[in-house]
Order: structure tokens, then sequence, then C-alpha cells
């Protein structure tokens, strides 16, 4: 089994490489175990099978050495000095031998690296996403402005090399700021956006949508979450930030209404489209904060059967929460990337009338000291005469 990274020291991506896959896992779960101890039962760990290059999603910096040399690769943690990765064991191979592709081109094209201190050159990053399942790559060249020198050529050049690439896009970031990507998208070449299939579904990503980096075990959390639900086939469901609509389209076979809600309009443009892609016609997206949107709902009378909450890693707002609460689903089903803030949730939403059940830990991130979870609550039925 692979193991080496002469990276991983600087890198700081890859934290318990040097730990043995089973002891990661034990680790993770007994974590989970002593988060949840007093709030319900957890369940074993759910891991990989074949934990290596598993990211479907690969970002790369750019910068120049010295020397004048072209780097590229990830930024040493707490900073942002380039470390120079040309082979990741987590991330998806293609995508490490496209980012070495356009790192090769740059000086043949003259396209000059961006520099954060002066402000001035050109690429500052690339952004690869490939769909596992259907091969489909997408290359972003996120640039500081939005004219690439011989775009045509770059673009023909690059898939002469890689001709599994789909499709290519700029992305302008054009500001001073920590964030790899702008808000403009130019299309060079391709759809602009590649398909994934999930769990059954067909799925567009575009370049700034939300979507699980490790696509194997998001079938295994995914499919969790619907068990923990036990639909029936009758349930009116919401999905609060729903992004490209992935769980209310996966579960909208098995239930009578999907409702979704997101705060990025790119991501609800895609979960419109998935939905009539894959033919559903019982699942409607909307723009919006979700927990403004489901506050809306219930003044206006409107209740769920099960809601699903897959909240950022910050976990959810008490605002949220309440408004959540409000609508009176029977069963909330809470995906989470951060198992403390999901215990921070789980202990105010059992204030207000929830039974937390069990706590299922599931590896998306080998290697990493990050677990995923997910959890059911179910209403308390006597809790108003209790009050």
């Amino acid at each position: 089994m692979e193991k080496n990274c002469r990276f991983s020291k600087k890198c700081g991506g890859c934290a318990w490489l040097d730990m043995p896959y089973e002891e990661q896992l034990k680790k993770k779960e007994g974590q989970v175990r002593k988060l949840f101890k007093d709030l319900c039962s957890v369940r074993p760990v759910l891991g990989m099978e074949h934990p290596w290059h598993y990211r479907n999603k690969v970002s790369a910096a750019f910068a120049r050495t010295r020397d004048g040399k072209i780097i590229s690769g990830t930024y040493e943690e707490g900073t942002h000095r380039v470390v120079p990765v040309e082979h990741c064991l987590i991330e998806d191979e293609t995508a490490d031998r496209i980012i070495g592709t356009v790192r090769g081109l740059l000086k043949s094209f003259r396209i000059r690296v961006y520099d954060e201190d002066t402000g001035y050159g050109l690429l500052r990053h690339v952004l690869v996403r490939r769909g596992f399942a259907t091969g489909q790559v997408l290359v972003v060249l996120v640039l500081a402005s939005p004219v690439l020198p011989s775009k045509n050529n770059f673009v023909k050049a690059l898939r002469k090399e890689h001709p599994e690439i789909t499709s290519v896009v700029i992305n302008v970031n054009d500001r001073k700021t920590s964030m790899v990507l702008g808000d403009r998208d130019i299309v060079l070449y391709g759809r602009g956006y590649i398909e994934d299939r999930l769990c059954g579904k067909t799925f567009r990503i575009s370049p700034q949508s939300f979507y699980q980096v490790n696509p194997v075990q998001t079938e295994v959390l995914y499919g969790k979450a619907l068990e923990l639900a036990a639909l029936t086939g009758r349930e009116r469901v919401v999905d609060a930030y729903c992004g490209i609509g992935t769980i209310g389209l996966i579960a909208s076979d098995r239930v009578s209404e999907v409702i979704g809600v997101e705060l990025n309009r790119q991501a609800v443009k895609d979960a419109i489209w998935n939905a009539r892609r894959n033919g559903v016609k019982n699942a409607r997206f909307f723009e919006g904060d979700a927990g403004e949107f489901m506050t809306a709902m219930a003044a206006e009378g409107e209740r769920t059967d099960v809601l699903f909450i897959d909240p950022p890693r910050a976990g959810s707002t008490e605002t949220f929460l309440d408004a959540a609460v409000r609508l009176g689903p029977e069963r909330i089903v809470y995906i989470s990337c951060n198992p403390e803030t999901l215990a921070r949730d789980l202990k105010y939403i059992r204030r207000k009338g929830y039974r937390a059940h069990e706590v299922w830990p599931v590896d998306m991130f080998p290697w990493t000291e990050s677990c995923e979870a997910v959890c059911m609550l179910s209403k308390i039925r006597d809790w108003q005469k209790r009050r």
C-alpha cells in the first residue's frame, strides 16, 4: 500500500498519513462516541475499502520561485506559501496530471503566474473536477483578468495531452482575496460543466457548485441518510442547504414532494436542471436563506414530514433551527461535516421537543482528522403535554 509523501509535513493536508487506516477509523469513531455519549448511541464508523485518490475536486495554487521556476501545489499549512505538490495520494490522479500539463504550458504561452504581493500576473489557480462515474473532466483556469493570450491554442495544446477533458472555463478573480474563485465564468471549450452519477441520478456540476469531493463515500453517507429517514412514499420533504439538489433528488423516488432551498444562485440553477435531467417532477428548488424560507413557510401554515439538513462546517444557527422546528417535521435527518457542531446543534434541537436516535460516523476524508456524521431526530409525541 502506498504511504510515502514527501510533501505531507509541509502541506498539512494528510495529518494522519503515518497512521494505519484501521487505527484512524477507531480514533474517529472514538472521538464521535465521546462527543455524543450523553446524546444518543453511536454506530460503528463506515470506512473506505480503497482510501486513496478519492478527491474528485483538485485545486492548485501557482507561484514563481526566486530563481524563476513556476511551481504549483497547495498552500503550506497556516501560510500562503505554495508547497510544490506534483502527485498527491488523496487527489484524483488525472487531475494532478492535468495541472502538471498546465504548469508546463505557461512558459511557451508567456503566461505569468499571479503574485499576491504585487498584484501582477495572470494565472492564480487551476481547479479540476472529474466525474468518477462518467469520466468527464472540467478544467477551470482562475485568472486575474478575463483575457487569456492565445486562448484557443492553449486549450488545443491542453486537450492534445488530455483528450479526456470535456470542458475548459476561465474564472475571473480580480479581487485581493483568499477565495479561490471569483463570480464570473467564461466558457472556452465544452458546456461549461460536467455531469456525474450518484445513487442512480445524474447531476450537473458547474465550476462554483458544491458537490461532495468523495463520491464513493457520498453514496454510503446518503444511503444511510435515506435509511434513517424511513421514507414511505407519502412524505413531504424539505432539503435545506440543498446545493445542486443531490439529497432531495435522490430521495424523490421515495416521497410525494421535495422542496429544496439554497443560497447559491448557480447551485439552484443546477438543481432545477438536474430535476429536469432526471425526469423528476415532484421536486421544486428555491434560491434564498434556508432559515428565512422555512420561517415564511411556517408563517403560512405549511408543514413538512421530513427535513434534511446538510449545513456548512460551522453548523446551523439557532435562528435556523428555530425555523426548522416551527415547520414541525416528524423526522430531521442532519448530515454534518463537523461532528462537534452537530453535537452542539443536537443539544439545542432536543430542547425543542425532539429526540436524537443514533449517529453514524462516515469517513469521507481518509488520512485527515475530519469525519462526517449523520443523525436522525424524531418529534417527541407528548412534548406539548409535558410543557
